[in-house]
């Protein structure tokens, strides 16, 4: 399974270079909706290729009426999907429904619709009391619509011209289009001609895409590999290996966290565990031999459970060695 995120242009060029070094076996091009074109779903189809893809936002409108009535199935929780078949029977259109999607974005809504139309309002105040020339206006309308651009549709906007030859602004919100808002939010769509997978399997499938820039992100921020550059081929790839041995281990403490009940974010397991500190007691004594005891605070109740759930012991004491290093 490959997974794509590069331009338009580029999708023809990849496809044939993977499948020339490695043949067509029975891959799966996975890809986002930057890549859902006509022409490169048309470049697919014609050799039978199978892929996974994300549409534009715009294509929920046709299936508004799954939107209301069809069948879900949970995926997991606060996920659903349901499947749509096409009308000609070559794809199958995937309906998902995400509730934290649908909460960031209805507070997004939400914040956009205040700030647009407080600079409605503003800009309705202006006219009154100075004369601006109608094209004025409207220049100004259309860049708070484009700031604000996530709920600009439920705003109807008109610059009117009075009589004097100046501008007065008039606007109404649309709730049809609130309407449309609230039952889309959190919803997105994909496309696919892979018949035999369950709608559960054609969005673990395309999710991958999303790991796969988390893969980029966890190396800058939890593996803290910073990007190095280099001059000399066989460096770039020891660098490379580097990064991949870093993430083999950050994905399988991922697995294990899982086999153990604790989710799948090892990030927030590290982040309990690591306020687990280590004290160094040094005791002066009268023969100037100082006795060391490294000791290890002891965990809070939550850090306790996550111990237990990993199978791990905390030991009260550490080692140590009194021995400088050489140059001390």
């Amino acid at each position: 399974m490959k997974s794509l995120q590069a331009t338009g242009t580029t999708v023809e060029q990849i496809v044939k270079t993977m499948e020339a070094r490695y043949g067509r076996s029975e891959r799966i091009w996975v890809m986002d909706r930057g890549m859902a074109s006509q022409e490169n779903v048309e470049f697919l189809q014609e050799d039978a290729r199978r892929y996974i893809i994300g549409t534009p936002q715009g294509m929920l409108k046709r299936f508004e009426r799954q939107l209301l009535e069809g069948r879900w199935q949970q995926v997991r929780e606060g996920l659903e999907v349901q499947c749509c078949p096409s009308p000609e029977g070559r794809e199958t259109f995937i309906l998902c429904r995400s509730t934290d999607r649908r909460e960031k974005e209805q507070a997004m809504h939400d914040r956009f619709e205040k700030r647009l139309e407080a600079g409605l309002v503003q800009l309705e105040q202006t006219c009154r009391h100075r004369k601006y020339q109608p094209v004025t206006i409207a220049k100004r309308v259309g860049r708070l619509l484009g700031k604000y651009s996530r709920a600009a549709g439920l705003f109807k906007v008109d610059v009117v011209t009075e009589a004097d030859g100046g501008a007065r602004l008039q606007w109404q919100k649309v709730e049809a289009w609130r309407d449309w808002a609230r039952l889309s939010e959190g919803c997105y769509l994909l496309r696919t001609n892979v018949q035999d997978w369950t709608g559960e399997d054609l969005w673990k499938a395309y999710i991958q895409l999303t790991e796969a820039e988390a893969a980029f992100r966890i190396h800058k921020s939890d593996l803290r590999i910073r990007p190095i550059w280099h001059q000399k081929q066989e460096r770039v790839e020891a660098h490379i290996l580097v990064c991949f041995l870093a993430y083999v281990l950050w994905k399988t403490l991922g697995q294990w966290c899982h086999q153990k009940g604790l989710g799948e974010e090892p990030r927030r397991v590290l982040d309990e565990l690591s306020h687990i500190k280590q004290v160094d007691v040094v005791m002066p004594t009268r023969s100037e031999v100082k006795i060391r005891r490294r000791c290890v605070t002891e965990p809070t109740d939550h850090q306790a459970i996550l111990l237990q759930h990993l199978g791990l012991n905390l030991p009260s004491y550490l080692p140590t060695t009194d021995k400088k290093p050489k140059g001390m």
